[in-house]
Order: structure tokens, then sequence, then C-alpha cells
């Protein structure tokens, strides 16, 4: 049994404009049997650094004296934090038979789409990808081993309306009420919601969607890049298609100057949340 812990990261502002150019949806496949080791690792470094409480990637980049109350890291020197989430992301990708999947949107471009309404469309569009890349990676093990591996899909929840809303499609995806749809003979039971502070995994999720956020909305790859080598990649180790997918397929763009532009009607966030962009690295 193979879990995939999902969390995002990114988010879309009300009003007339956007407050940011990318929305990732992203996560780690964890092998049923590395568990409990991720675990252990994970509790360790929140005991050597005094960390009590869930941790959150927007946390690190707080300024001191103006945290979230509840912010878990705000003891820490902005050179600590960063140590930790080094030390996190360092703890996850040491063991290989854990994966990343995810799969990231470019907001103004995709907004412009006939089929987008509003941004629970936008996340649908984001999370279906994750889905079958989730699926074919189940299948290459399969393959590969000569028996079948199945897996869940957990993901941070969000409102009531929201997480009430992504059950019912991804109910459909198993079930093939939407067309073109993989077929997911590895996946069983349906969609599994979870608030990240009861959930490892989700934290860990978070701090890989984060890192991935920032290398494609703010081109810094200093945490992109510690976890590249844990990406599910292709025959040729391409990363691009297998654990990297990037929405609208055939007309993507990155992060330049004319991608924010102001855009009608406006789109509420996933949980009415805005990150504020922080001059240490954080959203």
């Amino acid at each position: 049994m193979h879990l995939f812990f999902v969390d995002d990261a990114g988010s879309i502002a009300p009003g007339k404009k956007l407050s940011h150019n990318h929305f990732v949806l992203g996560g780690l496949v964890i092998p049923e049997d590395q568990w409990h080791d991720l675990e252990r690792d994970f509790s360790e470094i929140k005991r050597n650094f005094g960390i009590m409480g869930e941790i959150k990637w927007r946390f690190f980049g707080q300024k001191k004296g103006r945290e979230d109350k509840d912010n878990s890291l705000s003891h820490l020197t902005i050179y600590e934090r960063d140590q930790v989430r080094k030390e996190i992301l360092l703890a996850i990708t040491q063991y290989r038979s854990i994966k990343v999947i995810a799969s990231v949107t470019h907001l103004p471009t995709i907004y412009h789409s006939s089929t987008i309404e509003d941004s629970e469309d936008i996340y649908f569009l984001t999370y279906k990808p994750l889905t079958e890349h989730f699926q074919y990676y189940l299948q290459e093990l399969s393959r590969n081993g000569g028996s079948k591996i199945n897996g869940i899909i957990v993901c941070d929840h969000r409102n009531p309306a929201q997480d009430r809303d992504l059950r019912r499609k991804h109910a459909g995806l198993l079930t093939l009420d939407f067309l073109f749809n993989s077929k997911y003979d590895n996946l069983i039971e349906h969609l599994f919601l979870s608030p990240s502070h009861y959930s490892i995994g989700i934290q860990c999720a978070d701090l890989i969607s984060g890192a991935i956020f920032r290398r494609f909305e703010h081109r810094d790859q200093r945490w992109y890049d510690l976890v590249d080598s844990n990406f599910y990649k292709g025959n040729e180790r391409q990363i691009e298609g297998y654990g990297l997918i990037k929405n609208p397929k055939g007309n993507w763009k990155e992060n330049d100057a004319e991608s924010s532009e102001v855009l009608e009607p406006a789109i509420m966030t996933q949980s009415q949340r805005i990150f504020n962009h922080n001059e240490d690295g954080s959203y």
C-alpha cells in the first residue's frame, strides 16, 4: 500500500488582480512500510529544535514579532527556521522509495479558458492530473514488482463545502462519471481529507508544495533542488510529464511580466487564504 499525501501552495486572491501566477498541488507518495521511519525522523527534528505543534511552510518566513499566533517556529531565528526546513526536506529525500508528484497550474493562462468559472474548477483541473500520475506510478510499481500495488490519496482539508465538492468529483473519477478518464484500478476507497495538524504526511506535503511553488513563482531553486532527486521519473530520468505536470498542456508560461494581469471576474481562494511573499523566501 502506498499513501499519497497532498497539499497546496499558492492562492488566487479575491478582487480583480491575481496574487500569484501559479497554483501547486503536490506531495509525497509514501510506502506503508516507510511511514514510521519518516514519522520518527520528523518528530526527532521537532524535538531537536523545541517545536511544539504543526509545521507549515508559511511559518518559516513570518518576521519576528509578526508571526501568526499559532506559529510553532516563532521562538527560532530565521537561520534556525531554514535549518528546520532543510533537515525535514533532507529527511524525506533520504528514502528513495518516497516519491514526489506535483501538478502546477499557470493561473493567468488557464483562467482565459472557457471551461473555468471559479476557483474550484482550477483546483480540480490541477488535482485530476495528479491522481492520474499517481495511478500511473502504482501501475509501474505493480508491473515491475510482479504483484498489484494499491494506493490511497489523503488531502489537506479546506472548508466543508470545498471538501464535499472535491469528494464528489474524486468519486466521479473513480466511477467514470467524467469523460477522458484514466482507469483507476490501483486506487482503493475514496478520497481521505485530514486537518494538517493531525497529519505528519500532510505537513511534509505542504513543505514539498511550498518548495515547488517557490521554484515556479519566484525562480528560487533552493528548496526545490533538495527534493529534485525524489520526483517520479520516466525511463530516461525525465521529471516533466511524470512527477511534474504543467497546466495547461501546450501553452505553458512561467513567471513573466505579462502574467500579472487584471482578470475578471474575481476568483476566491481555495480556503480564503492569501499568503504574503516575504523577503526571506516564504509566501
